[in-house]
């Protein structure tokens, strides 16, 4: 599965790819398709190792009894300060691909994920402070980066036509981390074992990850930081529209992902086993469907896609709000289930969005072929971290809510309000900017270039 000689040089620092061009046809069937699939592969490995570490203490609280001595509140707010670090870490994790070299953070980042999980593997046991807890959720947070990374590193191993098929792959691989850990938690507790065997299943396979993508990963050498694409990214306002949706998004699996348990344990009396039983099946789903929400868009449409995706969501969480009200555990887990799915299919859906968007600003300005094509990457790629920052920092948003639902009514009703009407907000922001059909007529009517210009975000 290797390139050919001429293609891949070896220098200082690793494996280096000096020419790379998947635009062009014959070198993506001849070379670098292979390339391309063999690093998504292990990038997927990584950030799957790193979305596990970051949710680990999604599983972590439900360890922890009463002989902690911590209140529900204290944990949601544990789980809140390990989404926040995760959503921050994503900023510079996005440059240091151009920075380091896609295979060179793989390696480093991989190996960053041994902190955390030797530290709550030293303290992970009653009398502990809170604060000591806090500082090693607040560590954990170093695996949410990984997914900014990965994906800014995959995007340029891949053509736009493909873009949205091996983005949701990559991320839907990542996501996969979240129940996987949920999973492996449920075994343990199942088998009478402690947080520490759960810990020491990861240490290893940390350093596999961190081995193999050593082994087999490669760095582009045309990858660069481009402060001036930074820039114009911040500036553009579809960068902050598009981090908008994904907090509606990618926020609401994070979020949930972290509280899902916690929220059955406090709302409905489950015991941390039933907890586990439950809590993986929605990040699964939620995970495995987020390639196929990057599918549908590349061949509906992302703006489509996400805007009854939005509509989807409300619906549920509506469900939810009954079945919470009604305390019927049977509804309120089918729906959240659901919840879980949509989340999965909108992430994918939104972060196709991305390229197209930006591939679409490239025609409104007259560029076409490999201008049009470097010019969609640059914006995209300085964007693509920024979005996936914001957009984890809805997951902070949700546990929040969650811990001030809870001390305000002494269930999570209040919050899936809240919910319902964020997700309401993103479907009108959707539609507005990207599928609403513009006026053409009277003293402001807009150009047939610009009436072009907007329905083409359409088809992103």
């Amino acid at each position: 599965m290797t390139a050919p000689s001429s293609s891949i040089t070896t220098r200082k620092g690793g494996r280096w790819i000096e020419q790379w061009d998947p635009e062009d046809e014959a070198f993506w069937k001849e070379t670098g398709e292979k390339v391309a699939h063999r690093n998504l592969f292990f990038s997927v490995l990584s950030e799957h190792i790193g979305f596990s570490i970051w949710t680990l203490w999604s599983v972590m609280v439900l360890f922890m009894g009463p002989e902690y001595g911590l209140t529900p509140a204290d944990k949601f707010f544990i789980i809140s300060m390990a989404t926040l670090v995760g959503a921050i870490v994503r900023v510079p994790y996005t440059f240091a691909v151009a920075r380091f070299g896609g295979r060179n953070w793989t390696i480093i980042a991989a190996s960053m994920l041994l902190v955390p999980t030797i530290a709550a593997f030293v303290v992970m046991e009653p009398g502990t402070s809170f604060g000591t807890f806090l500082v090693c959720a607040m560590l954990a947070g170093v695996g949410g980066g990984n997914f900014a990374s990965s994906m800014t590193n995959i995007n340029s191993f891949f053509p736009l036509r493909k873009k949205g098929w091996a983005l949701g792959l990559n991320a839907g691989g990542g996501n996969i981390g979240v129940p996987v850990v949920q999973l492996i938690g449920l075994a343990v507790i199942g088998a009478n074992g402690g947080p520490r065997l759960l810990l020491g299943i990861y240490i290893p396979l940390i350093v596999v990850a961190a081995v193999l993508g050593a082994l087999y990963m490669d760095n582009i050498t045309s990858v660069k930081n481009d402060s001036g694409a930074a820039k114009e990214a911040v500036k553009d306002p579809h960068t902050w529209i598009m981090s908008f949706l994904y907090i509606g998004t990618f926020g609401s699996f994070i979020g949930y992902s972290f509280a899902f348990g916690l929220v059955l344990q406090t709302q409905f009396g489950r015991t941390p086993l039933e907890s586990a039983y439950v809590t993986f099946i929605g990040p699964l789903l939620g995970s495995l469907i987020r390639p196929v929400g990057g599918w549908l868009a590349d061949k509906y449409g992302g703006a489509r896609i996400t805007l009854w995706n939005f509509v989807g969501m409300g619906a549920a969480t509506a469900v939810i709000v009954v079945a919470s009200m009604e305390k019927s555990l049977a509804l309120f887990t089918t729906a959240f289930i659901v919840l879980f799915v949509l989340s999965g299919l909108g992430n994918g859906s939104t972060y196709k969005m991305i390229p197209g968007i930006f591939q679409a600003k490239a025609a409104a300005k007259g560029l076409t072929g490999e201008e049009a094509a470097s010019y969609g990457r640059r914006l995209s790629g300085a964007s693509m971290g920024l979005i996936g920052a914001v957009g984890a920092v809805g997951g902070l948003g949700i546990n929040l809510a969650f811990r001030q639902s809870f001390l305000s009514v002494g269930s999570g009703t209040g919050a899936f309000v809240a919910f319902l009407a964020f997700y309401a907000a993103c479907f009108a922001v959707t539609w507005a900017v990207y599928l609403r059909r513009p006026a053409t007529s009277g003293a402001t009517a807009m150009t047939a270039s610009e009436a072009k210009t907007q329905l083409s975000y359409a088809e992103v």
